[in-house]
């Protein structure tokens, strides 16, 4: 008979599943990676800096993770389509999808020219959509799976200084309620995570280039800090894992309490 500590491990052990995760090769989406792969999962990570993507798999790898990448831009269709046969002709199966490349292009919207405007929406909003059909077959096949979309605090809030960025994301958050109320009859939950001021690359160049933006941020915060990329890792592994199960169309805030202050 089990006890009641072995029932819960449980609830969150991934072995044998297979996640693929965008963007896998830093920040968040690593964090993510290394989330799911230490609770058991196969993680593939689908990224188009292969340098990149090597020094993450080092650094999952040194942390007993089983993980591969696969060089993938995210925004061509038929770069999406090999990476899924790729993914179901080596593991034979695909569990979870973490769709969480994106950029930022940051200027107002009077100065942002189309070629930016495009270039974000591609790389943030249309990629989840060309990821989320690849792996539709593939979940349904299986009877289920698991797709976590990264939004933003800019899928709720306004900046001025990032109009195509919130524009993406928050239709990152409507593809999920779309998707969720779609897919629930094929045992696919559909959830996204809504990051605060995370210590990355992305944010850290953000705060440089507006002024007063770092004192702002954190003022708001009542943890009162920035978060970090691996204070995602356990909504990621909630998020794949069958604790969820009865979880579809959320979009779940980790940001330090930010959204909530006034």
């Amino acid at each position: 008979m089990r006890g009641p500590a072995l029932v819960h491990t449980a609830l969150f052990d991934l072995s044998g599943k297979v996640a693929i995760v965008t963007g896998g090769n830093g920040g968040i989406g690593l964090a993510m990676a290394t989330g799911l792969g230490r609770a058991g999962a196969r993680v593939v990570i689908a990224a188009r800096d292969e340098e990149k993507s090597q020094a993450a798999l080092a650094r999952l790898q040194a942390s007993s993770c089983d993980a591969v990448a696969v060089r993938t831009d995210v925004a061509d269709p038929a770069s999406v389509a090999a990476l899924t046969a790729e993914v179901e002709a080596r593991f034979g199966r695909i569990d979870v999808l973490v769709n969480n490349a994106g950029i930022n292009v940051r200027r107002t919207a009077q100065e942002l020219s189309l070629e930016d405007w495009r270039l974000v929406v591609d790389t943030n909003l249309t990629s989840a959509f060309l990821c989320v059909q690849a792996v539709y077959p593939a979940m349904r096949r299986a009877g289920g799976g698991k797709i976590i979309n990264v939004g933003s605090l800019l899928s709720v809030f306004g900046a001025s200084f990032a109009p195509a960025y919130g524009a993406s994301k928050g239709g990152v958050v409507q593809l999920t309620k779309s998707l969720a109320v779609a897919w629930a009859v094929d045992g696919i939950q559909v959830n996204a995570v809504l990051p605060g001021w995370i210590d990355t690359d992305m944010s850290r160049a953000a705060r440089r280039q507006i002024a007063g933006l770092e004192d702002r941020a954190l003022d708001r915060t009542p943890a009162g800090r920035f978060g970090e990329p691996r204070d995602l890792e356990g909504i990621a592994v909630f998020l794949a894992s069958r604790a969820s199960d009865f979880i579809t169309g959320a979009a779940i805030p980790v940001d330090g309490g930010y959204s909530v202050s006034l």
